[in-house]
């Protein structure tokens, strides 16, 4: 991502510890904006920080992954979501990409995959203004 503008990236997870570890890990090439643990409050927080990519987990309390990404992707069409799960299921990548998720990430793999899947959404993002 170097020589670009730094990605604004929202977390959501439910587990605070894991957000620290995310926050960590994307902090050198990403500005992470947000950082929330209940699925309704990841709607509410994209359409008020406007980040280009919010790193979501499928199981949220309030309002599951898979309804937040619906949610977000019609609201903010321009936000791009990574599903960051535990979840190794091929029907639930299907539906996650069917509800608008760009990426698919499993959290075993987040260390390496995460920060590829946030470049290729912003790569891929249509131009915006900041």
């Amino acid at each position: 991502m170097a020589g670009a503008a730094r990605p604004r990236v929202l977390l959501a997870d439910d587990h605070p510890a894991l957000l620290k570890a995310l926050r960590r890990l994307l902090q050198p090439a990403c500005d992470v904006v947000g950082e929330v643990t209940v699925g309704t409050a990841v709607v509410d927080a994209t359409q008020r920080l406007m980040p280009d990519v919010v790193v979501l987990d499928l199981a949220m309390p309030e309002l599951n992954g898979l309804e937040a990404c619906c949610q977000i992707t019609n609201a903010t069409p321009q936000t791009k979501v990574v599903i960051l799960t535990a979840t190794d299921d091929p029907d639930v990548r299907q539906r996650a990409i069917e509800m608008g998720a760009f990426a698919f990430v499993l959290k075993q793999f987040a260390t390496t995959e995460l920060p590829n899947a946030i470049e290729r959404a912003v790569r891929d993002a249509p131009a915006r203004r900041r």
